[in-house]
């Protein structure tokens, strides 16, 4: 602005034009117009401390304020106008003249026009200086640019992803190279940068990507992947997304991946990688200079900084690392199994037909029924098909048809007796595969509770006198035989002499008369 008040002065003090000029790094022209003007609407020095220069300049020069009396833009409207296709400030100025011409009221011509609006978007890119702390938060994303591997039979080049996470106190950056944008890449490249950064921030800041935020949301209220949720709990940390379409919410991560796009992917332009690991090393290295190399406007670098002021504030890392994780949803088989990728483990059978949500590791697999745990399995790998079953999920009826085997059979037959389990051991050893003796064993079984426990050991010591290696059928025979004779023992006396002899009909048989 001019300084109306300082010319005026020193013209007070007799000083030239020339000199007032130069003092006051304006015109000579300027300050003669000012002169000349001051003298005739009699304003001199000694001015009152009210009398700024904004005031008089409005009263020397009353022009600037005609303009004013024009109707100016409504900036707020013109700057949600430009946002939607198609429309521009020439349109606008348009519509706005004919709205001036609807009023009666005087218009600004366009470079007027354009002046205003240029002001308010001036005074809406205000920006703000963050003052950050040491270990509070990281911000992580994908890199724009791709860097290339080449099959070394065809020549075909295939795409390689570059994840990017910065501290945002240091800038110390981590980069890797990844084939695809997955969830199980997204999980991998957090995990092996708390490992090369020694420890863990407070918060988490990526994009609104679906390997980190849940689609259908809203966008004041993000819901955190699960499994990115997870890994998040395991570390300490907290997830903050960035907010929609707001990259300032995460300048740092914004500037180093165009940074690292210059000195790593744009730096290995003219190199050739055959595996994902030769390029993850030359990366690495790449890496390693970025981080050293000092900054433009201020002592030491990232690598500096981080290792004096932050890694020793970062949080511990916990004692396993995270196994990523993958969900699904399946249905209990009436097998009380369910099936995933062709493996089948085994779930209470009370949960039959239902569906249940299984977490799914490179080492377990744990079966989620609401938000509880209903079984845990270790991971199947190889031949489809295979089965893990845990007999606490089966009915009562399956696991007692599970127990018949030779052992149980010995040990029933121990607590009925000596002569029992020989017996019942002689039977199991008699066939070349023991189960082809389990219904013998478990027919002699069902004698006991026939007869009874005493009855059936002294079955088993007679057919043991009769041969080594008695069966089913010769005990069952000594048993009826026993019962009948039993039965005959009850007989009246004279039928008892009469059965001496057993089966024999007797001599009073032979001799009986004809009729």
């Amino acid at each position: 602005m001019t300084k109306y008040r300082e010319l005026l002065r020193l013209k007070s003090l007799g000083l030239s034009e020339r000199n007032m000029a130069l003092s006051c790094a304006c015109s000579r022209n300027t300050v003669s117009k000012i002169l000349k003007k001051a003298e005739e609407l009699h304003i001199a020095w000694p001015l009152d401390d009210s009398e700024t220069d904004a005031l008089l300049g409005k009263e020397l020069f009353p022009r600037a304020e005609r303009i004013k009396t024009k109707r100016l833009p409504d900036t707020e409207h013109i700057h949600r106008e430009l946002l939607k296709n198609g429309v521009n400030r020439t349109l606008l100025w348009t519509e706005y003249l004919e709205e001036c011409r609807q009023n009666n009221e005087d218009a600004l011509q366009y470079s007027q026009f354009c002046y205003y609006i240029q002001k308010a978007e001036e005074r809406r890119c205000a920006t703000m200086h963050i003052h950050r702390k040491p270990g509070e938060q990281i911000e992580v994303d994908w890199a724009g640019d791709v860097a290339y591997l080449t099959d070394p039979v065809t020549g075909a080049k295939t795409e390689a992803y570059l994840f990017v996470g910065v501290l945002t106190y240091s800038q110390y950056a981590y980069v890797e190279a990844f084939t695809d944008e997955t969830s199980h890449a997204w999980i991998t490249a957090h995990i092996h940068m708390f490992e090369f950064f020694g420890g863990v921030a407070e918060i988490l800041v990526p994009d609104n990507c679906k390997t980190a935020v849940d689609r259908g949301g809203d966008r004041y209220d993000r819901q955190i992947n699960r499994n990115y949720r997870e890994m998040a709990e395991h570390y300490g940390t907290a997830v903050i997304p960035a907010r929609v379409r707001m990259p300032k919410d995460k300048p740092n991560a914004e500037g180093a991946v165009g940074k690292i796009s210059t000195w790593i992917t744009a730096a290995l332009r003219n190199e050739q990688f055959f595996t994902l690991a030769e390029l993850n090393q030359s990366v690495k290295k790449r890496l390693e200079a970025f981080n050293a190399r000092p900054f433009q406007k201020k002592e030491g670098s990232r690598l500096s900084l981080f290792r004096d002021e932050e890694k020793q504030i970062l949080l511990p890392l916990p004692a396993a690392r995270f196994e990523t994780a993958e969900f699904r949803q399946c249905t209990v088989q009436f097998n009380y199994h369910i099936s995933v990728d062709g493996m089948l483990y085994s779930v209470p059978y009370e949960y039959i037909k239902r569906q249940v949500e299984v977490r799914l590791t490179d080492t377990a697999v744990e079966i989620f029924c609401g938000t509880m745990r209903i079984a845990s399995h270790r991971r199947l790998y190889g031949r489809k098909g295979q089965y893990s079953t845990v007999e606490q999920h089966m009915p009562e009826e399956h696991r007692q048809y599970l127990e018949w085997n030779g052992d149980r059979f010995r040990r029933w037959a121990a607590q009925t007796g000596p002569c029992t389990e020989k017996a019942v051991d002689a039977i199991l050893r008699s066939h070349t595969i023991e189960r082809q003796a389990y219904k013998s064993c478990l027919g002699i079984l069902k004698l006991a509770e026939r007869y009874s426990a005493q009855r059936l050991e002294t079955a088993c010591s007679r057919a043991l006198s009769y041969s080594c290696s008695p069966n089913y059928k010769s005990i069952k025979n000594i048993l009826a035989a026993d019962s009948c004779s039993g039965q005959q023992e009850s007989c009246t006396g004279e039928e008892a002499e009469r059965n001496v002899y057993g089966v024999t009909r007797g001599v009073s048989y032979y001799g009986r008369t004809r009729k």
